[in-house]
């Protein structure tokens, strides 16, 4: 069972920042797009970033000029600095990690950030 670790979730003031991480195994990462997700109460699950394994980056509007989506190939590591938080933000925030061949589809196990108004 392939995990991918999340962590750097927490409870921030508005206008404040986070930094979320997420750790996958070498062989997953180094091919797939890893993506950060966020899901809040009574709202479905919504693509916050991605980042491919080239380094192309898209961003949903309402976070861009205040998310930075990156990925640390030689530590396996995929981040999300958060700035300029608003309580908008508040959600899980999950990482998945997907590619089409091989066929991959890992998810974290969700990490809160709360942004208190």
């Amino acid at each position: 069972q392939v995990q991918l670790v999340e962590s750097g979730g927490g409870l921030v003031q508005a206008g404040g920042s986070l930094r979320l991480s997420c750790a996958a195994p070498g062989n997953i990462f180094s091919i797939s797009v890893m993506e950060w997700y966020r899901q809040a109460p009574g709202k479905e699950r919504e693509l916050v970033a991605s980042v491919t394994s080239g380094g192309s980056i898209n961003y949903t509007d309402s976070v861009k000029g205040r998310f930075t989506i990156s990925r640390d190939n030689a530590k396996n590591t995929m981040y999300l600095q958060m700035n300029s938080l608003k309580s908008e933000d508040t959600a899980v925030y999950y990482c998945r990690a997907r590619n089409v061949f091989p066929v991959i589809n890992y998810w974290g196990q969700g990490t809160q950030v709360t942004v208190s108004s």
